[in-house]
């Protein structure tokens, strides 16, 4: 196991790249952005993302950016959202500490150990391969709250909004107003895990009320926000 200790300033990025071991992306202060050719994910300090070797990645920093990255034997073979306990953001710290020290080992084996039973979150949100239509759906990632209408798509991509809604069905595979609930449901979920009360969650991706909020997560995950918050309703 490697650590990687970086810092970065708001709006820095990192190129797309990949590795030869598995990456679990870790901000220890701030929010970082990855995305890749398929997908993308928004990290908090609450939890972590597990990329696979050799799968290309690209990063943006929200804010000030505290980075502290694992290299692991390859063990995944799909991205994966981890929820960060408190051990086990205890243990990454110690380990970027560590580097090079003979007791790290211990603490790597640790690391292991928490990451073995580790919490996932199935946050994954789809991204299209049409440039603009890729662009536009990552500034609404950017900002959940605002409203990201299917005329204010068009406008954008000068199309009309039929022609908008095709190619939301062609690249998803899925209609615009299902991928942005999608969207705001998989980016609120982060924000549960890290303990926000669900009204400044609901508020924050765009909902009016709590209650409406909670239609539209149980619609697509089958539970309440309560329920999920509260780990009853959450794979382990």
């Amino acid at each position: 196991m490697q650590t990687l200790e970086m810092d970065y300033a708001p709006g820095d990025h990192v190129a797309s790249h990949c590795h030869a071991h598995d990456q679990l992306i870790y901000a220890a202060s701030g929010t970082v952005h990855v995305s890749t050719d398929s997908g993308s994910w928004v990290i908090h300090g609450g939890n972590a993302l597990w990329v696979p070797a050799g799968v290309s990645h690209a990063i943006v920093m929200e804010g000030v950016v505290s980075m502290r990255s694992l290299l692991l034997a390859p063990h995944v073979d799909h991205c994966q959202v981890i929820v960060v306990t408190g051990l086990l953001r205890e243990l990454i710290l110690a380990a970027s500490r560590m580097l090079g020290i003979r007791e790290g080992e211990h603490v790597r084996a640790l690391i292991l150990g928490e990451l073995a039973h580790a919490r996932r979150i199935d946050t994954f949100i789809a991204l299209p391969t049409h440039p603009r239509l890729r662009a536009w759906c990552e500034r609404m990632l950017q900002a959940p709250a605002e409203e990201h209408a299917l005329e204010q798509c068009a406008t954008a991509l000068n199309m009309s909004t039929r022609n908008v809604a095709r190619l939301f069905q062609r690249e998803l595979g899925m209609s615009h107003g299902q991928w942005r609930a999608r969207a705001r449901v998989m980016l609120s979920q982060q924000c549960l895990a890290a303990g926000q009360p669900i009204i400044n969650v609901a508020l924050e991706h765009g909902y009016q009320s709590p209650s409406a909020f909670a239609a539209v997560f149980r619609r697509i995950l089958g539970c309440a926000p309560s329920d999920w918050q509260d780990g009853s309703a959450r794979p382990r």
